[in-house]
């Protein structure tokens, strides 16, 4: 069984920043890959960024040059730097990761307000 906790949502100004980390734990043989998805109200989920075990990255256009993720000094933790934040990027957000099958995170809310 593995569990994926995140923390670091928050309610933010547009224009600033907030980090997300999503720790993951129990029974890990080997990750292949962690991301970060999210869900606005009425929205269907998508994929926000995404992190390899090689270190390949993929990103949303939309949040390309804002948004980064990396991974911890732990293999096991992933953390989402979001700078400039706007408005639409209000959502919650939920870290994945591949671990055997995919595994989510119960979500974090991030509400950015204009």
């Amino acid at each position: 069984q593995v569990q994926l906790v995140e923390s670091g949502g928050g309610l933010v100004q547009a224009g600033g920043s907030l980090r997300l980390s999503c720790a993951a734990s129990g029974n890990i043989v080997s990750i292949s890959y962690m991301a970060w998805y999210r869900q606005a109200p009425g929205k269907q989920r998508e994929l926000v960024a995404l992190l390899t075990s090689g270190g390949s990255t993929n990103y949303a256009d939309s949040v390309k040059g804002r948004f980064t993720i990396s991974r911890g000094n732990a293999k096991n933790t992933v953390y989402l730097q979001m700078n400039s934040l706007k408005p639409e990027d209000t959502a919650v957000y939920y870290c994945n990761a591949g671990i055997g099958t995919s595994y989510w995170g119960q979500g974090t809310q991030v509400t950015v307000s204009a």
